[in-house]
């Protein structure tokens, strides 16, 4: 028999795999399905605009209120609302879906994260193991079945696209603006090949509303509301507003994590460039929208397999050599891609760029989540409010010059970015090996916030 705390924690990945295959694959078509005028992808950026917002401060008044479980479903309710907005698309549509998304999205992943740690620490003091040592395996399990929602969401859409009718072969003339080699603005020439039918669309879009729906009700009638009293004393030691507002801009002072802010927000470019520009510019121009999907599930599966490698790997080799890895690999992808001309008989190679892609992205989002953590175990909620703020803010940008700029010339701020990082993070990483920061003294009784603190490191939040 399992215990009741592992059942939670299965319920809550449960609810999260169901509720990201409805939003990840709705984020992978927004710039090919909602192409005019860049509706698409502005609803994108306003999304992550959002979650800077809403990072500062609506977590812990959510979650002080409402409590982790009943915060975790609003949350939900708020991702289910841009599904219904995409059943017809229009600026009076997606912008406000988007706003409510990104507003929930902050509190949403705080909630989850907490409520893993509460039912981690409950577990550990039941077996009478280290509570830290549960919590990890608790995550682990978490994100080993929540990664795989890119998988379904986007298998989901190739599957409902493939019914359509009238997909037609891209002309020759449509080819010749695909990749670098044209602009890349408007490539939405031809309707059959960019866009299905409407009634396709609605069709696969309340398919998300219903798995989002279904993500909602998992969690309200299976998940048990474990922080009724156990987080309290984690609500209670809840540092004001004001002073949580201020210590995520005081710890600017630190020119570790100045240094690191290219690193933190090419996070963001890269994600943002695969999601927005790749899929639009390569897959979509040169196969059709029906094969984004596939194309997507590629990137699902490597990202998801490489977190998992790597996460182990790295206490053999390093941050460092991960780091070079990633870097190359996504060096190596900038420049093909800025010569490669898409065409339909190189099937395989629509492939490649976004396996080596997954397996960039794999180490960028787990080495820097593990750097942070060690370069500020003593201002961890701090430091990772920074992380979220400046990475979203990568998707902000990418996504904002998305309809306004050559796809070649967003190559190269891509290219610039990467190149920036490569030059910035070896002082910090030459830093830390001169001088090693101290971790942080643990006892065996830790406070609820102090163990919430510890386990920060873990948490990846570019998924939200």
């Amino acid at each position: 028999m399992i215990s009741r705390n592992f059942k939670n924690v299965l319920v809550v990945s449960v609810g999260f795999l169901s509720l990201f295959t409805a939003y990840g694959g709705l984020q992978s078509l927004q710039s090919s399905l909602n192409a005019e005028d860049g509706m698409g992808v502005a609803s994108l950026s306003v999304i992550y605009a959002s979650i800077i917002v809403s990072s500062m401060f609506l977590p812990p008044i959510m979650i002080k209120n409402l409590g982790c479980k009943w915060t975790i479903v609003a949350g939900m309710a708020c991702y289910v609302s841009y599904s219904f907005g995409n059943l017809y698309p229009g600026w009076y549509t997606l912008i406000p879906t988007s706003v409510i998304l990104g507003l929930g999205g902050s509190p949403l992943w705080s909630a989850k994260c907490t409520y893993l740690t509460i039912s981690g620490n409950l577990q550990g003091a039941k077996e009478g193991k280290k509570g830290s040592n549960v919590i990890n395996q608790y995550f682990g399990i978490f994100f080993f079945i929540f990664q795989s929602s890119a998988v379904w969401g986007n298998l989901m859409s190739s599957l409902i696209f493939q019914q359509d009718t009238n997909i037609a072969l891209i002309p020759d003339e449509q080819l010749q603006t695909c990749g670098a080699a044209n602009c890349g603005l408007n490539i939405s020439i031809n309707g059959t090949t960019t866009r299905p039918t409407q009634a396709l669309v609605q069709t696969l879009v309340g398919c998300y509303i219903g798995v989002g729906l279904l993500a909602m009700l998992i969690v309200a009638v299976f998940l048990d509301n474990v922080d009724r009293e156990q987080s309290s004393q984690f609500r209670e030691n809840r540092e004001p507003f004001c002073q949580t507002f201020l210590a995520t801009f005081r710890l600017l002072k630190d020119w570790r994590l100045l240094t690191l802010i290219p690193l933190t927000m090419y996070s963001g470019f890269e994600q943002s460039f695969l999601s927005g520009e790749y899929t639009k510019n390569y897959v979509t121009c040169a196969l059709g929208i029906h094969f984004v999907g596939y194309v997507m599930m590629c990137f699902g599966a490597s990202n998801s397999l490489c977190s998992f490698l790597f996460g182990r790997l790295a206490r053999y080799t390093g941050r460092t050599a991960l780091f070079a890895i990633a870097a190359l690999a996504n060096f190596a992808c900038i420049i093909a891609l800025l010569f490669w001309r898409p065409h339909p008989d190189n099937l395989a190679v629509f492939f490649v760029f976004p396996a080596l892609w997954g397996m960039a992205d794999a180490i960028w989002q787990t080495q820097t989540n593990a750097l942070y953590g060690i370069l500020f175990s003593r201002d961890k909620e701090a430091a990772f409010a920074n992380y979220r703020m400046w990475e979203s803010l990568g998707f902000v940008i990418a996504f904002a010059y998305s309809t306004f700029i050559c796809l070649e010339y967003k190559l190269y701020i891509l290219l610039a970015v990467l190149l920036l990082t490569a030059i910035t993070y070896p002082i910090v990483e030459y830093h830390e090996h001169k001088h090693p920061t101290l971790p942080v003294e643990e006892g065996s009784n830790l406070t609820s916030k102090a163990v919430q603190r510890d386990e920060s490191n873990i948490i990846c939040q570019t998924k939200i």
